[in-house]
């Protein structure tokens, strides 16, 4: 099904692969007619091509891009555009599309989610951008349908900014990144790894591109293997895929940490385009005659299976064929493996979901940028057809991706098959992937055709007690699960004629209700800040040296930034960065928000010029120690404040308030044995906190202890690989050492000055 090349591998003429290794090159010069270096071949990617042609250095080992277009949502372009603003916007350089589709439900936290979407209209119009407003698209879609072009790039504050198929490279950073554009600086990065997918045979009908993505991403997720890479699916299977279907595999691409990805396109994806109404934006890709990846994943699409994503994590994957002819041992396993990610905060049992010898679940969802797609939700209603999810405890609910999808399935007829069946249909929203809408019961098991399942997402609570299963899955499983009134089932378990339903794109509905300046901005409008929308508080330069008390300690394999800052409910804060800060580390660590503001009130002490140990006096045996080697140390070159240590944080989400609130908590560094991802890491830098590494088994420190870091700010400044620290303990100072890790100048620049607003700021 899926196979992963141990080494590199040329790709000849798209069609066939051949091995990296020593005889490689006379292998393919035997295909081709002449030779061709390993350097030249890997020029012949698409997505090289594509990289050349946005960068601004001359220097493609050191990327300097700029963005054809930037995509934000509605719990991320308020802090966005309050930072450009506090840096001296005036204009948006570029398209910049502010969707709200996350924050929607605006009964939840009183007038503030209504108030964020105020903002961005009136901050569309007085700096030129595109509104979209509730209801009427996820972000992703309307990118789709509206934004995507053929070697194009798209920059968006959402980590599912893939948009790969249609043939445009797309990634998902932190908003800081977004600000860098709006400022007209670049988003830095080294040539990153290219991986070729490819692609051969045709899916099973009922299997869909959940089946797909979720049979790649358990297959290299834990290995790293495409760790801040791009992914580049060839192969004469992608020919035998609808638009749809590469989308729905493509979107869940994020899943794996890959930087971006790129499809080649074909006249499947032209067709696209034309029904969009946008063919002038269509341009066919393939690799060169010879083309080099770093690594390769053969993928043979008619070996797969229908998949399930178990709890908690999109890569804990199954065929469901196993599952249900191995229930119990696979719940065992399941059970064992939560142990670790709920670290013991509840009692968790999956036991009681075997009914009569089957999964029973209580819960279906189909939504979102993966699942709310129009060939996954025809496929469902033609599975469902006739039938009835029954009125026990199985709910079904669809929520189409976008407006002009939905009133394609109303006209076609599937709407109407789905909710006789008691389906619910709602609107274009991304609240069910992250706990904001269709929140399971404490203890109910919800299958989803949506991108995440982690254990801190759709409305888990584990510090009151409150827990809930999350699996994904494909729709057309869903549906046959629906059909079987809640035990799972593989959609291939059932005889079903699919009826294959064409779409008829209208965009009357966007012509309507989206604000489009086209570009023009008006500076006299007048910005809407609701009560709720705080500037970003005054953040300190790097001190010369520093004193860091550890406030959370953290073991597990992966931290995801659901964990670091929770999603759902806490989104409605999103604009407020002290009230939001709040909520940080509170469904992992519930006593770090109080440590770190026990420590932070000596820095804020020494930056009014009183004296730090009596702001926190369990500052003072601590600077006593520090005083007898570093005699020197005083209020003045000296910076307090806290630190976490985390073994691989950052998997997850590209919000960058994982790292903002800790910020503004007072925190100056995160040590780790690595960065889950890239967007993590970034955002921790233009957040002025000191990415540090430490090696694995080597960890002097524990919780509450404090650790002093001497000349860090010269270590910054001089690109020191590592620093001495020592951890202040039993009266003396004790020795280990961190690593820094790579950064451009401007990065570390940001750090020196204490956040990117500080480096940005005019005046």
């Amino acid at each position: 099904m899926i196979k992963l090349q141990s080494g590199g591998a040329y790709l000849i003429g798209g069609k066939e692969w051949i091995a990296d290794s020593p005889d490689a090159n006379e292998a393919v010069a035997a295909k081709i007619g002449r030779r061709v270096s390993k350097e030249e071949a890997a020029q012949n990617t698409i997505a090289y091509r594509i990289l050349k042609a946005h960068n601004t250095s001359d220097n493609m080992q050191k990327l300097k891009i700029r963005f054809d277009k930037l995509t934000s949502h509605d719990i991320t372009f308020v802090g966005i555009i309050q930072t450009a603003r506090a840096s001296g916007l005036e204009k948006f350089p570029m398209p910049y599309v502010l969707t709200n589709c996350h924050n929607s439900l605006c009964a939840v936290g009183g007038t503030i989610n209504e108030d964020d979407h105020m903002f961005g209209l009136t901050c569309a119009k007085k700096y030129g951008g595109v509104y979209v407003p509730p209801h009427q698209a996820v972000i992703h879609q309307f990118a789709r349908e509206m934004l995507a072009g053929g070697g194009k790039m798209i920059l968006g504050s959402d980590s599912h900014t893939r948009y790969g198929a249609l043939g445009t490279m797309a990634m998902g950073e932190g908003g800081p990144e977004l600000v860098k554009q709006l400022l007209n600086q670049t988003y830095d990065i080294n040539m990153p790894g290219i991986v070729g997918v490819y692609m051969t045979g045709t899916p099973a009908p009922g299997v869909g591109p959940q089946d797909v993505a979720l049979a790649i991403i358990g297959e290299v997720f834990a290995n790293g293997y495409v760790n801040n890479k791009v992914m580049e699916f060839v192969g004469p299977g992608v020919s035998n895929l609808s638009a749809d279907f590469r989308i729905g595999v493509d979107v869940m691409t994020t899943e794996t940490t890959c930087l971006s990805s790129i499809w080649r396109t074909d006249d499947t994806i032209r067709e696209f385009y034309e029904i969009h109404g946008r063919e002038e934006d269509y341009e066919e890709l393939n690799p060169g005659e010879a083309a080099y990846y770093d690594g390769l994943i053969e993928v043979d699409l008619s070996a797969v299976k229908p998949m399930i994503a178990m709890p908690f994590h999109p890569s804990n994957t199954y065929t469901i064929e196993d599952v249900c002819q191995n229930l119990t041992d696979i719940l065992h396993d399941v059970e064992q493996k939560a142990l670790v990610s709920l670290d013991g905060a509840v009692d968790y049992s999956l036991q009681d979901k075997i009914v009569d010898g089957k999964l029973y679940v209580e819960q279906g969802i189909i939504a979102g940028c993966a699942g709310g797609g129009f060939e996954n939700i025809c496929a469902a209603a033609d599975i469902l057809k006739g039938r009835s999810i029954g009125a026990g405890e199985f709910t079904l609910s669809v929520y189409p991706a976008s407006m002009p999808i939905y009133m394609e399935l109303v006209r076609n007829g599937a709407a109407a098959d789905l909710m006789e069946t008691g389906a619910v249909m709602k609107t274009a929203f991304c609240g069910p992937c992250f706990g904001a809408g269709d929140t399971p019961a404490n203890n109910a098991f919800s299958i989803r055709h949506s991108t995440r399942n982690f254990p801190n997402r759709e409305g888990s609570k584990l510090q009151n007690g409150q827990i809930a299963s999350v699996a994904l899955m494909d729709a057309r499983s869903i549906a046959a699960t629906a059909a079987n009134k809640g035990f799972l089932t593989a959609a291939t378990d059932l005889d079903v004629e699919y009826s294959g339903q064409k779409y008829h794109f209208d965009a009357a509905i966007y012509a309507n209700r989206v604000f489009d300046s086209h570009g023009v901005a008006d500076p006299d409008v007048e910005i809407k800040m609701g009560p709720n929308i705080k500037d970003w508080p005054v953040m300190s330069a790097l001190p010369e040296n520093l004193v860091l008390k550890v406030v959370s300690e953290i073991h597990d394999p992966v931290t995801t930034t659901d964990e670091l800052i929770p999603s759902g409910e806490t989104s409605s804060y999103r604009s407020n960065p002290l009230g939001l800060a709040e909520f940080a580390l509170s469904r992992k660590d519930p006593a770090y928000v109080g440590k770190a503001k026990e420590i932070q009130a000596a820095e804020k002490a020494r930056t009014s010029g009183e004296k730090p140990t009596e702001a926190f006096p369990e500052l003072k045996p601590v600077m006593d120690v520090i005083l007898k080697d570093y005699p020197h140390i005083g209020r003045e070159n000296v910076g307090f404040g806290s630190t976490i240590f985390a073994v691989k944080p950052g998997d997850g989400s590209a919000r960058e308030q994982a790292a903002s609130c800790q910020k503004v908590l007072g925190g100056w560094a995160n040590i780790a044995n690595e960065y889950a991802t890239k967007r993590y890491r970034s955002n921790l830098i233009n957040w002025g906190m000191v990415p540090f590494l430490i090696d694995r088994g080597q960890l002097p420190f524990q919780n509450d202890d404090y650790l002093f870091i001497p000349e860090i700010r010269r270590a910054i400044e001089e690109k020191a690989a590592d620093v001495q620290a020592f951890v202040v303990k039993d009266g003396t100072l004790h020795p280990f050492t961190l690593h820094i890790g790579e950064m451009t100048d401007d990065e570390r620049e940001i750090i020196l000055k204490g956040c990117l607003i500080n480096y940005n700021r005019v005046g």
